[in-house]
């Protein structure tokens, strides 16, 4: 059974809808029991990375979700669930992470070298950048869809996969051990996403 974490800020019944539709197990909860007893945990999130931990902190699931990753169980963290993996986000102001896997987020803005719209908002392709079983019924070059205004200046060592965006390279995945996130929303990239979801789901 895969445990997404309910705490009020993400976009929980298309997650849920693609999970399931893969035959998959998957529970919408806040209870601290249905998590550790969950073969896997998905963290998502929208919005503010402030508001989104500050609501994190007040299910009192954070100690939980640390416990279980440090046991070995699987994490995905997508979109702001994977902003919140990291030490800190630089979104008005600076605001400390779980601490999951290095690095801190950081302006889209203060980054781009292109003319380009943010919040980036449609699809891109994926190149990767080391091999990963999070993406074995994946082909580089595939397509998935962001929205942010924010992305991951990650630990080189844990970073995944890339997508060019503004004439940078936005971190679209990452992993430490069996500690996952994914910038890009797998629910809403088609065939692909639940490609990586179905990956996932056998961590």
């Amino acid at each position: 059974m895969i445990a997404i974490v309910n705490y009020g800020v993400g976009n929980l019944f298309s997650l849920s809808s693609s999970v399931r539709f893969l035959g998959i197990d998957a529970r919408i909860t806040a209870d601290a029991d249905e998590i550790r007893k969950a073969d896997r945990i998905i963290l998502p999130g929208v919005g503010a990375f402030e508001d989104a931990k500050r609501k994190l902190e007040e299910t009192g699931l954070i100690p939980v979700i640390k416990e279980e990753t440090a046991s070995g169980k699987p994490l995905l963290g997508i979109c702001l669930g994977m902003q919140m993996l990291f030490d800190e986000s630089h979104e008005y102001g600076i605001h400390k992470g779980l601490s999951l896997i290095g690095g801190k987020v950081v302006p889209m803005g203060d980054h781009v070298t292109e003319n380009v719209k943010i919040p980036h908002m449609g699809w891109n392709e994926l190149e990767f950048k080391r091999e990963d079983p999070l993406f074995k019924y994946v082909n580089e070059g595939e397509y998935v869809y962001y929205v942010h205004s924010y992305y991951a200046k990650a630990d080189p060592e844990s970073i995944i996969a890339t997508s060019l965006y503004g004439g940078i390279d936005i971190t679209g995945a990452v992993g430490r051990g069996k500690i996952y996130g994914t910038q890009f929303h797998p629910e809403k990239s088609g065939e692909t996403g639940l490609k990586i979801l179905k990956a996932f789901s056998e961590i």
